[in-house]
C-alpha cells in the first residue's frame, strides 16, 4: 500500500529520491536531488511512498521560492524538464496540479517529454502550455546519422575534411573559460546574472564529480584561443546538449556544427541513447537543431495563478 504526499524540502528522504529518479520509467536527470541542490537550492515535492518500506515509487519536484505574493514553484535555470518521475509499480497518479491550487500563489511547472497529460487533471484555472525539444536517435551508426544532415551541413563537414589545417574537436579539462566565453557573447541576451553562473558552476561540479560531463572544444590552430564549445551530459539513455558558447570566428568557422557532428559521431551505433538538444523554442534554434536530423519532441508546461483573497470576486 502507498500514500501520495506533499513533502516540504525538510521532510524528503533524498537518498529514496534519488534511488527512484535513477529507476524511473522517465529518464530525467534535472530530477535528482543533486541537480537540483544546485540548481533551485530547496522545493517542495508530490511523493507517492510505499508504506511497508518508505521507498519513493513515484515523485513529482516542485522547486519554490518565496515572493511577497506568496509562495510560489518555478522552473530553475538549467533545468528544462521535470515533471511525474515514477517506477513501474507505482499506481498513484501525481500529475493532478487542480489539487495544488490552495497551495501556492503562482504555480509553474515543465513536465517531461514521456509525460502525458490526461484531460482529466485540467481546470479552468490551470494554464496548459506546449514546449518542444528536439531528438535525435543515436543507435543507428555514424553514416547513415549523417546522411540526415541537410545538404549545406554535409558539404562544410565536407570541406573541413579536405582542409589540411582542419579545426579539431578536442576535450576542455576546464569549462570555466567556456563559461567566460558565454558571458561575453550570449550573457547579456540571455539575461544570466552571476547568481546564475554560481548555479552552473555547482551542477558541473556535481557532474564532473560522477563522470556524467562531456566538455568539447573548439580552438584556433595557432593561437589556441577558445572559439566555441559544448557541455554534455551522458545519463543512462540520454545524451544532454546541456550549454554552449561560440565566438564571432568560431561561428564563421562553423564551429557549432564540428561540435554536435562530433558528439554525434562519438556516440553513434549505441543502442538507445537518444540526443536531446534541449531547446527548439526559438525558430532560429529549432532549425539549426532539425538540420543534424533530429525531430521536434512536445512537453507539457502547466502554470495558475491565486489571486489575493483581498481583491473582489469579479477581479479574481
Amino acid at each position: 500500500m502507498s500514500l501520495v504526499r506533499l513533502l516540504c524540502f525538510s521532510e524528503l528522504d533524498l537518498a529514496a529520491w534519488d534511488v527512484c529518479v535513477a529507476e524511473a520509467e522517465q529518464v530525467v536527470p534535472y530530477a535528482h536531488s543533486w541537480w537540483l541542490a544546485a540548481t533551485a537550492g530547496r522545493w517542495d515535492a508530490l511523493v507517492e511512498v510505499e508504506e511497508a518500506t518508505g521507498r519513493y515509487l513515484a515523485l513529482w519536484p516542485l522547486p519554490t521560492k518565496w515572493r511577497p505574493s506568496g509562495r510560489q514553484t518555478y522552473q530553475p535555470p538549467f533545468t528544462q524538464q521535470l515533471g511525474l518521475i515514477s517506477r513501474p509499480e507505482s499506481t498513484a497518479n501525481l500529475l493532478q496540479p487542480a489539487r495544488l491550487l490552495g497551495r501556492y500563489a503562482h504555480f509553474y511547472a515543465q513536465l517531461n517529454d514521456a509525460n502525458h497529460l490526461p484531460p482529466t487533471t485540467r481546470s479552468p484555472e490551470i494554464t496548459v502550455h506546449e514546449r518542444h525539444t528536439y531528438h535525435l536517435d543515436l543507435s543507428p551508426s555514424y553514416e547513415p546519422l549523417r546522411a540526415g544532415y541537410c545538404a549545406d551541413y554535409r558539404r562544410r563537414l565536407r570541406l573541413h575534411e579536405a582542409d589540411s589545417a582542419a579545426l579539431a574537436v578536442t576535450e576542455l579539462p576546464d569549462p570555466e573559460p567556456l563559461l567566460k566565453l558565454f558571458q561575453q557573447t550570449k550573457g547579456p541576451a540571455a539575461g544570466l546574472r552571476p547568481r546564475h553562473y554560481a548555479q552552473l558552476r555547482r551542477l558541473l561540479a556535481e557532474l564532473q564529480a560522477r563522470q556524467f560531463l562531456e566538455a568539447r572544444a573548439v580552438r584556433h590552430p595557432k593561437t589556441g584561443e577558445l572559439l566555441a564549445g559544448a557541455l554534455l551530459v551522458r545519463y543512462r539513455s540520454r545524451l544532454v546538449y546541456l550549454f554552449a558558447a561560440a565566438s564571432i570566428e568560431g561561428k564563421k568557422a562553423a564551429a557549432p556544427l564540428l561540435l554536435l557532428d562530433d558528439a554525434i559521431r562519438r556516440h553513434a551505433g549505441t543502442p538507445g541513447l537518444v540526443l536531446d538538444f534541449e531547446g527548439g523554442m526559438l525558430p532560429a534554434i529549432a532549425r539549426f537543431f532539425a538540420n543534424f536530423g533530429a525531430s521536434p519532441v512536445p512537453y507539457a508546461a502547466l502554470s495558475f495563478t491565486k489571486r489575493p483573497w483581498y481583491l473582489p470576486a469579479w477581479m479574481r
